[in-house]
């Protein structure tokens, strides 16, 4: 197993690492939107949050060697179903391929973010 970091996503904020690879495949964790350069949440909107979300994403692909046209699994974390139209506009323009997903609302993300998202990759 390979452990992947980057600084260009923010740093995992409790036991665990931004990404995982085993037998050329990528395991990230959620990444939520927290611009990596001011440890700030990117926005109050989902369309805002979504971005920052994505750009984290490309970052931790990108380090693993790896891209979005590689992704094979996506599991989405949203605050608000409501926000499901909004955030879908945002996740197209990324996954192109359409990967498998799934795509549930939760009580509560981290730092009380509006969505959250992880993959799993081949390399």
């Amino acid at each position: 197993m390979k452990t992947v970091y980057t600084d260009k996503a923010p740093a995992a904020i409790g036991p665990y690492s931004q990404a995982m690879i085993m037998n050329g495949v990528l395991f990230t964790s959620g990444q939520i939107p927290v611009d990596p350069a001011t440890g700030e949440i990117a926005g109050d909107t989902i369309l805002q949050q979504a971005e920052q979300v994505m750009k984290n994403l490309g970052a931790v692909l990108e380090e693993a060697g790896t891209s979005f046209e590689n992704v094979v699994k996506t599991t989405c974390f949203l605050a608000d179903m409501g926000d499901f139209a909004a955030f879908n506009e945002v996740y197209a323009k990324y996954f192109v391929n359409k990967p498998a997903r799934s795509c549930v609302a939760v009580k509560t993300l981290p730092k009380n973010v509006l969505c959250e998202v992880e993959v799993i990759a081949e390399i």
